[in-house]
């Protein structure tokens, strides 16, 4: 067999790095977090517009202002992109979009992190 310290020297020289599918699935974790919260916003928006919900109840609001405070630096930028459509907010669209043009990167690129 040999010493154990060739056992050692084998051993790093067969391990090139720590393998980096960890960073993978956290970076994928990450995006679908994003994804289900701007679902969130968008099925509460929906909801309160309808008067299915109303904002004076404290934990809707603390739960909207929530997700406002969270998604507005996001939205904020892609609204002053967009041209004005009326009452029609695509943002959250384009979020949807960026977070799925993101998924597809990192999925064609999965051998970079292994």
């Amino acid at each position: 067999m040999g010493s154990p310290a060739y056992v050692t020297v084998q051993f790093a020289q067969s391990r090139k790095g720590p393998p980096m599918t960890s960073l993978f699935q956290i970076l994928m974790l990450l995006l679908d977090v994003a994804f289900f919260i701007v679902i969130a916003h968008v099925i509460l928006s929906w909801l309160i517009n309808f008067g299915v919900l109303n904002l004076r109840q404290p934990i809707v609001a603390q739960i909207w202002d929530g997700l406002n405070r969270l998604l507005e630096p996001v939205y904020g930028p892609i609204r002053r992109a967009l041209p004005a459509m009326g009452g029609l907010d695509l943002a959250p669209l384009v979020v949807f979009i960026g977070i799925y043009a993101l998924r597809i990167i990192l999925t064609n690129n999965m051998a970079f992190f292994l």
